[in-house]
C-alpha cells in the first residue's frame, strides 16, 4: 500500500510517500517570507502553498522512486489550520484521487502529531499519555488506541509555542523565535528573575501561558536596559517558567491516571530543556519517555500519510465533497 501524504495547514508545505506505513521520502518547505511580519500571514501562506505544492509532491515521488500511477491512496490535512492553506492541499489531494481513481482521506493534523514518535523507531503501544505542544495547540491526551482518545487537559488561553515566539519577538529576536529562544536561554542564568508558572498549585491538568507572556512584556517595558543587557538571562527565566508550566500538569496527570509511558509531540517537543525535564521526571517514576526525532516534531506530511494509512486499513474513505475545517476535531476524542 503506497500512500501520498500532503500537509498545508499553516506555513509548511510538505509531501511524503509511505509504503505500508514505512517512510520512503519526505519533503518540507518552510515559508520564511513571514519573518518580517512577526507572524504567519494567512493569505501569503496560501499563495506559497499554491506555488510550492506541485513541485514538492513531484520531488517526494522522485525521491521515493515512485510514479504517480503507483499511488494507492492520498491522505491530506483537513484541519485544524488556516482555512485557505488547508484548501490548497485538499484541492490537490482530491484532484489526484479523482484522476487516479484512488481513495482520499482527510486527516486531523493533531492526530498525526500524536503518533509522530512512531518514526523514532519506538513501538508506540497504547495506552500512553501524550503531551501535544505546538505553536497553535497545547493539550494532554490519553491514548487508548488509534482513534480512541481522551482529552485530559488543554491550554486555557495561549499555546506554548505562541508564547515562545511572542516572547522572543519582545526580546528582539526574529520570527519564528522558538529555536533562538532556546539557543540563547542555554547561555543565560535562570535565576536572574522569577516569572510566574501557569496553573502552579492547581489540581487540574490544564495549562496557561497568557500570564507568563504578560509578565515578560511588563518586565521588558519597565526594564528596557535589563532586557538589552541581560537578554539571555531573561530568556532563560522565561523558558524555565514555560517548561514548568508544561511539566507540572503533565506529571500530575501521569500519576493520577496511572500512565507509565509519556509521549511528547508537536513543534515545542523539539525544545531540549523540555525533553530533559520530562525525561528526568518520568525516570524518577520508573516510566518510559518517548519523543520523536526533531524532524518529526514540526509540521510534516509523514505523520499525515501514516494516519491516512491507518484509517485506510480500518476501511475509512472520504468523498470528493470533503472540505477543509479550521476547527476540525480529533476523531474519537472525548473529554474526561
Amino acid at each position: 500500500m503506497i500512500t501520498l501524504g500532503i500537509e498545508t495547514s499553516c506555513d509548511e508545505t510538505a509531501a511524503a510517500i509511505l509504503r505500508d506505513g514505512a517512510a520512503l521520502s519526505a519533503v518540507v518547505s518552510s515559508h520564511w517570507l513571514h519573518t518580517k511580519y512577526g507572524g504567519v500571514v494567512p493569505e501569503l501562506a496560501s499563495r506559497a502553498h499554491i506555488k510550492l505544492l506541485a513541485p514538492i509532491i513531484e520531488q517526494a515521488l522522485s525521491s521515493a522512486g515512485i510514479g504517480i500511477d503507483e499511488l494507492d491512496a492520498v491522505a491530506v490535512t483537513r484541519g485544524p489550520g488556516l482555512i485557505g492553506a488547508l484548501l490548497v492541499g485538499i484541492s490537490m489531494a482530491k484532484a489526484i484521487a479523482y484522476a487516479r481513481r484512488i481513495p482520499v482521506l482527510g486527516i486531523n493534523h493533531l492526530e498525526g502529531h500524536l503518533w509522530s514518535a512512531t518514526f523514532a523507531g519506538d513501538d508506540l503501544q497504547p495506552p500512553f499519555l501524550a503531551l501535544l505542544v505546538s505553536g497553535g495547540h497545547t493539550m494532554l491526551v490519553g491514548v487508548r488506541a488509534f482513534g480512541d482518545y481522551r482529552l485530559i487537559g488543554q491550554t486555557r488561553d495561549d499555546a506554548a509555542g505562541e508564547a515562545f515566539d511572542k516572547v522572543g519577538v519582545l526580546c528582539g529576536l526574529g520570527y519564528p523565535a522558538g529555536a533562538e529562544v532556546e539557543n540563547q536561554a542555554q547561555e543565560g542564568d535562570a535565576s536572574y528573575h522569577a516569572f510566574p508558572v501557569g496553573m502552579k498549585g492547581q489540581k487540574e491538568y490544564d495549562f496557561s501561558f497568557s500570564g507568563l507572556k504578560t509578565a515578560v512584556a511588563n518586565f521588558s517595558r519597565k526594564n528596557p536596559d535589563a532586557v538589552e543587557k541581560h537578554r539571555k538571562d531573561v530568556l532563560a527565566c522565561f523558558q524555565e517558567a514555560a517548561v514548568d508550566s508544561l511539566v507540572l500538569p503533565t506529571i500530575r496527570a501521569m500519576e493520577d491516571f496511572g500512565y507509565s509511558t509519556l509521549v511528547i509531540s508537536g513543534g515545542v517537543a523539539a525544545n531540549q530543556r523540555l525533553r530533559n525535564r520530562l525525561n528526568e521526571e518520568v525516570g524518577k517514576r520508573d516510566g518510559k519517555f518517548i519523543s520523536p526525532d526533531i524532524e518529526y516534531c514540526t509540521d510534516n506530511a509523514t505523520m499525515i500519510a501514516w494516519a491516512g494509512w491507518k484509517r485506510l486499513q480500518a476501511g475509512e474513505r472520504d468523498g470528493l465533497d470533503m472540505s477543509g475545517d479550521a476547527n476540525f476535531p480529533i476523531p474519537g476524542l472525548t473529554k474526561i
